[in-house]
């Protein structure tokens, strides 16, 4: 039981939890732990020692799909590794549903004997690419999380930016306001030189000046709305 319990905390964080009925008893070829073996974390923001797995930088995910050759090729996991993962996967793939554990391993480990692919060899690269998996994850968390935070700067920053301008454009409105009590305040003190000499005699003035016009014509020039 002590062994069972230290393999699953040796693995832990290289498997995702499966949603399916519990496993058989255990046998000579296969021990099942007593429990799920633990998830990885959700915080993949947090620096991971799979985040420094990579030889080289690997391809950014365009559209939602990545390209899992180049992302192994750049944790330094080379063809021949990726080769024998995937022709273990293939075989277990093609296995019937129903077959029981014990007999799929006996049938995968004849099948991989008479290839002549050492069994470590294809333990140790299939941790390799769940490293370089799980890399790819946290990495693309962290660039995720810096995106957002950059935006959310940005976001802050312009909203910033309209908020003086709002305020600039309210100042603005206000002077005019300003502006055209003033002037009418104005308009009102020295009307009373015109209310003085008659509404008559200015009209007259202001017919007779070049420098002046007449309201009314100006309200008949302009055109209908």
């Amino acid at each position: 039981m002590s062994d069972k319990k230290g393999w699953a905390s040796t693995v832990a964080g290289w498997f995702i939890e499966r949603d399916e009925p519990e496993a058989p008893a255990a046998t000579d070829f296969e021990e099942i732990p007593d429990q799920p073996l633990p998830t990885a974390p959700d915080n993949y923001t947090t620096p991971s020692p799979t985040q420094s797995v990579f030889q080289t930088a690997p391809p950014p995910p365009s559209g939602g799909q990545v390209d899992f050759a180049a992302v192994f090729g750049a944790a330094g996991v080379d063809q021949e590794e990726q080769q024998r993962v995937a022709r273990t996967t293939d075989l277990l793939k093609s296995l019937p549903a129903g077959t029981d554990a014990a007999v799929k391993k006996q049938i995968v480990e004849a099948s991989l004997k008479a290839f002549g692919v050492p069994i470590e060899k294809i333990i140790e690269a299939t941790v390799e690419e769940i490293q370089a998996l799980d890399g790819y994850i946290r990495n693309g968390a962290a660039d995720n999380e810096k995106l957002i935070q950059e935006s959310e700067a940005r976001i802050k920053q312009y909203e910033q930016e309209i908020q003086n301008i709002r305020s600039v454009m309210q100042q603005s409105v206000s002077e005019q306001q300003s502006l055209i009590k003033v002037c009418n305040d104005k308009k009102l003190e020295v009307q009373q030189v015109l209310e003085f000499f008659g509404q008559d005699t200015v009209a007259q003035v202001v017919k007779a000046s070049p420098k002046l016009h007449d309201p009314s014509d100006q309200a008949a020039q302009r055109p209908a709305q």
